[in-house]
This record gives structure tokens, C-alpha cells and sequence, in this order.
């Protein structure tokens, strides 16, 4: 089950019952692959994305990159993977994608930080 067993026992203290808890977990879990079939199906759907990352050879503002493929899973409610551009990658730990359009990945070592991603850069 996704909930640790404080957050059950919070759950079940709310009222829910064991059954009523699994359901959500189960919710939990649907909308998880969701968001990752989404953030998926963006970067397969764009050649080429724009971003607000801050790169160390950047003048800074929005920045183009050339994509090859978002590689990711799910555990729970965790979204894990890769995000490899033409020339380079960075793991990822998070997304989401957001109601305007965007998506939002938390990238790992090398970048470190949540970075937005648009179809154009107008978008950002």
C-alpha cells in the first residue's frame, strides 16, 4: 500500500475504513501513471521543447532543446525516470503535467532543480 502506516492510521481515525483507504491508494496510484503517460506522451509528441532551466553556459531566459525520449515509471506515487535530449540527459524524480499546457519535471544531478517545459517558447 502507498500510505505509511501513520498516515493510515490518520485515515482510518478520519473514519475510513481499511477498504475505503485501499481504494484511495489504488486512486493514488491510477492518477500517478496518468501524469506519467502524459509527461510521456508530450515529450514523444515535440521534436523540440523550450524551457526556464538555468544552464551554466546559458545567457539565461527560455532555452531550446532537441528531445529523444522521456523514459519513465511508476511506483506508487512516484514518477522516476530518464529525459534524454539530443546531446545529453538527466534523470528525473517527478512531473506533472500542468492545466496550461506545461509540464513540470523535477531533473536530478547536473540540473537539480523543477524545470518547465513548453511546446513552444511562447508557451513559458
Amino acid at each position: 500500500m502507498h500510505f505509511d502506516s501513520r498516515t493510515q492510521q490518520a485515515l482510518r481515525d478520519a473514519g475510513l475504513s481499511t477498504d475505503e483507504i485501499r481504494t484511495a491508494d489504488e486512486r493514488v496510484k491510477a492518477l500517478t501513471r496518468e501524469d506519467a503517460d502524459a509527461l510521456v506522451a508530450f515529450f514523444e509528441g515535440n521534436e523540440t521543447v523550450y524551457s526556464d532551466m538555468d544552464l551554466a553556459h546559458s545567457a539565461g531566459g527560455v532555452v531550446e532543446h532537441t528531445v529523444d525520449h522521456l523514459d519513465c515509471y511508476t511506483h506508487a506515487d512516484s514518477i522516476r525516470g530518464y529525459l534524454k535530449f539530443e546531446t545529453w540527459g538527466v534523470p528525473v524524480e517527478g512531473g506533472r503535467p500542468l492545466d496550461d499546457g506545461l509540464v513540470e519535471l523535477t531533473l536530478g544531478p547536473t540540473v537539480n532543480t523543477r524545470t518547465k517545459f513548453a511546446a513552444d517558447r511562447d508557451g513559458l
